[in-house]
């Protein structure tokens, strides 16, 4: 456990020498979910029924914007190459990688989004289910990111097509984390819906760092 100890430090150390990689997936979050109300209307009751889809989708697209350095530093420098051709889990390496990502970039959207929500005019019921998919669903972002990522590590300027493999498969996440966050402003039972994210978060992490590690090992062939 040792090494993939390392790595999860070895990663979380990177992030702090290169603070931007931790800033702007943050400011983009914050920009974005501000620049909803200008576009739309200011009204507290519109705003209050929007806002879970607002705060999710500035969500999705902060993490989609952070997740072209899950791999990249590593491959620039050579380190990558060595992962794959270690006798260590490659699975596990990548696990522990995914885990210091949703640590810098999804855990402070998570921290953040109660001072959002109350931006936006969502009651209090609505920000505390908010945080709970939140919670539930954004390691699931960077466990399918990750698969995105590896398949692109080599490409140069691929955040386009980054976008276009990952987008679709976080479709669903979105509709339900969602749904639950606006059928508890109603008092109507979200349960159907937290299962369905703690679902996909248990399936997320059984099978992504393993198609990952089969992606990367193709992608550095």
């Amino acid at each position: 456990m040792n090494i993939y100890i390392k790595t999860l430090n070895r990663d979380l150390r990177i992030a702090l020498r290169n603070p931007s990689s931790i800033i702007n997936p943050l400011l983009f979050f914050i920009i974005s979910t501000s620049l909803f109300p200008l576009a739309i209307s200011p009204e507290a009751a519109t705003l209050s029924q929007i806002a879970a889809g607002i705060i999710w989708v500035s969500s999705m697209l902060a993490v989609l914007l952070s997740l072209n350095a899950l791999f990249h530093h590593d491959y620039d420098n050579g380190v990558l190459e060595q992962m794959v051709s270690s006798h260590h889990s490659l699975p596990l390496l990548i696990l522990s990688k995914i885990f210091a990502h949703w640590l810098l970039t999804s855990v402070p959207i998570i921290l953040l989004s109660p001072l959002l929500g109350i931006f936006l005019f969502l009651d209090d019921e609505g920000i505390k289910i908010l945080m709970i998919t939140l919670l539930l669903a954004t390691p699931s972002l960077s466990l399918i990111g990750s698969i995105g990522a590896s398949l692109i590590v080599g490409i140069k300027n691929s955040g386009m097509l980054l976008s276009l493999l990952i987008l679709p498969l976080y479709i669903p996440i979105l509709i339900f984390a969602t749904s639950a966050v606006s059928q508890a402003q109603f008092g109507l039972p979200i349960e159907g819906q937290l299962y369905f994210l703690a679902m996909f978060l248990a399936l997320s992490l059984i099978s992504a760092p393993f198609v990952s590690a089969i992606a990367l090992k193709i992608s550095l062939e």
